[in-house]
């Protein structure tokens, strides 16, 4: 099995939670469904968007050779410890405003991780990655101020003194 550097770890950090992203999405969208049409259709979009990040991640890690397999595989692991979270925080109990309180830490994180790949690939001077990370930084950045925002918007609806 080929040996990942920390580069590579990270693109395959950013894929997984990619590939998290589009099932979170599809879960809070469930938990959304009824409520607040506005934020069903943005749930689509964020699905579509993280979809989309997802294969140009894949594409991204089919540079680097012999190794795509290997990021691929982490990938998947980091996908698996996301969604295991997201199913912690998402119980039987959870109503929408869970579900986009959820969102808003899982794109933290992805926020953060962008940002660490777009200073590994600036230093390693990889200009694939550099320009991936300049694509997707703003968008993740984005869904996090969405997430935020349709968290707030569901949190105005609730009456603070109802009981728990």
């Amino acid at each position: 099995m080929a040996e990942l550097n920390v580069l590579e770890v990270k693109l395959a950090e950013v894929t997984g939670l990619a590939m998290a992203a589009k099932d979170s999405t599809k879960k809070v969208r469930q938990l959304t469904r009824g409520e607040n049409d506005d934020l069903v259709e943005t749930l689509d979009r964020m699905a579509q968007e993280a979809a989309e990040t997802q294969e140009r991640c894949t594409e991204a890690a089919s540079g680097f050779e012999g190794k795509k397999s290997a990021i691929l595989r982490e990938a998947r692991e980091v996908k698996q410890k996301a969604s295991d979270m997201r199913d912690t925080y998402l119980d039987e109990d959870a109503d929408a405003l869970d579900g986009f309180e959820f969102l808003t830490m899982a794109e933290a994180a992805e926020v953060g991780h962008w940002g660490v790949l777009e200073v590994l690939s600036s230093e390693a001077g990889d200009r694939n990655l550099v320009e991936l990370a300049k694509w997707a930084l703003p968008l993740q950045q984005r869904h996090l101020e969405t997430a935020l925002s349709g968290a707030k918007t569901l949190a105005a609806e609730e009456d603070p003194f109802e009981a728990a």
